[in-house]
């Protein structure tokens, strides 16, 4: 007998313990009806009503709603997918200004290296004097200088 009253006793004290730890929500809907539930509503402000005071705190403070969670995560993965697009962008810079370097060196090279260099204006093959070799040149240590060093942001694309 004394075994029962023990358990029951120890029933009784662990009760309001267990009724503080839910959460009871208060809120307002478009009628001005008040309403309370165990669970926040969606798409509303509620607050979070504490069961032993009585008061209320504001629950959406604490707790964003599960649309603002929703959207906020949408946030990050635009965030997220425009940086990717963007160092993809940035990584194909990068390989044409490879290319452009490459091309550039090896222009370079065949018009150091004392040839002849023959073009084609107006469908007839001719040399260029040496004049305009150096004019070539010229450009070529350009677009090599341009295409070779430090990447900047001012490089217009080719």
């Amino acid at each position: 007998m004394n075994r029962k009253i023990l358990m029951f006793s120890i029933l009784m004290a662990a009760t309001p313990g267990l009724a503080a730890d839910s959460s009871v929500y208060k809120w307002t809907d478009d009628n001005g009806v008040t309403h309370f539930g165990d669970r926040q509503p969606t798409g509303k402000a509620a607050e979070q009503v504490n069961v032993r005071s009585g008061t209320s705190r504001n629950a959406s403070s604490n707790r964003a709603s599960p649309q603002e969670r929703l959207s906020q995560l949408e946030e990050q993965q635009q965030a997220t997918a425009e940086r990717k697009k963007e160092s993809a962008v940035e990584e194909a810079k990068r390989k044409q200004r490879e290319a452009n370097c490459k091309t550039a060196k090896a222009n370079l090279k065949v018009i150091s290296s004392n040839a002849r260099i023959r073009v084609e204006e107006n469908g007839e093959q001719r040399y260029l004097s040496p004049e305009e070799i150096d004019v070539q040149r010229e450009k070529f240590e350009a677009f090599a200088e341009e295409n070779c060093g430090p990447a900047s942001d001012n490089n217009t694309d080719r």
